[in-house]
């Protein structure tokens, strides 16, 4: 009897220390691994910059959360409380940041995003400069202030320098057709995990603005998205149809929202309205 509980103390005794080990490391970055392990990852936009609306959706089912810097009206303060908010959902947390601003994405890694989606990448410099941005040195640039920050946990975590670099998950936006002409050059950089296809933009700058789904815009979307897979790296993209995503899964994206806040909200409270007025 006490031969058989020795191996499950010395088990006990392994997690302990491995639990401690990783109590004091940058936190993993599943939605890093998933997207490494090629697993396909349904997203829902962010929109509304209510903390409230986070942590719905956070516990909705979803394997991501988009939190909008860009076109939402957030500010770092917000952004933050939304993140606490969606702590102990099932959806891994992403910022969209306003551009690849060097100060822009250290605050938000400061404040425990792991990871990013750069918007409005059209060359390789671009992608190589929002890249350093996001990493500690040697390896980048990012500004090394972590006993100050939330990432940390306040400095509790004291092995977060080390590990930092190895959980942050840089994403990028292609919605130009500069971005798609200078697409072989981007993917040659190795540290970007994820390419994520703009439709709105793209189609706007193809001369079909407003028309995400017209059939060039589609075919050159297609097109993209098989090539960021056939690169090793992980294509993404928001499309608002089931035929659509089964589209995109079929040409490979990992990473595919489907749908927003705003629009869930949209769509609901003018149903209900005209279900009422029309009575």
């Amino acid at each position: 009897m006490a031969a058989a509980s020795l191996p499950t103390t010395a088990r006990s005794v392994r997690c302990a220390v491995t639990s401690s080990e990783n109590a004091t490391r940058a936190p993993v970055n599943e939605f890093r691994a998933a997207l490494k392990r090629g697993e396909v990852l349904t997203g829902f936009w962010q929109g509304l910059t209510s903390a409230e609306t986070a942590e719905i959706s956070a516990r909705a089912g979803f394997d991501w959360l988009l939190f909008d810097g860009e076109h939402a009206p957030n500010d770092m303060a917000m952004l933050r409380d939304q993140l606490r908010a969606a702590q102990g959902g099932t959806a891994h947390p992403v910022v969209r940041v306003v551009a690849g601003e060097d100060w822009m994405l250290k605050q938000v890694l400061d404040i425990g995003f792991q990871t990013v989606l750069v918007p409005m990448i059209d060359t390789a410099d671009q992608a190589e400069q929002a890249v350093r941005a996001c990493l500690y040195a040697p390896e980048g640039k990012r500004g090394v202030g972590a006993a100050l920050a939330r990432a940390s946990d306040f400095g509790r975590r004291s092995q977060y320098l080390a590990s930092a670099n190895d959980e942050i998950c840089i994403l990028l936006q292609v919605e130009s057709v500069k971005s798609v002409e200078n697409l072989d050059e981007i993917l040659k950089i190795e540290r970007i995990d994820g390419l994520f296809i703009g439709p709105a933009d793209l189609s706007a700058d193809m001369g079909y603005r407003g028309q995400p789904t017209h059939p060039k815009v589609r075919k050159v979307i297609r097109e993209t998205t098989r090539k960021i897979r056939a690169a090793g790296k992980a294509p993404g993209i928001l499309l608002g149809t089931p035929e659509h995503v089964a589209e995109a899964r079929e040409d490979g994206a990992q990473f595919i929202a489907v749908g927003s806040d705003v629009g869930v909200f949209m769509r609901a409270v003018t149903q209900l309205a005209e279900q009422y007025r029309s009575r």
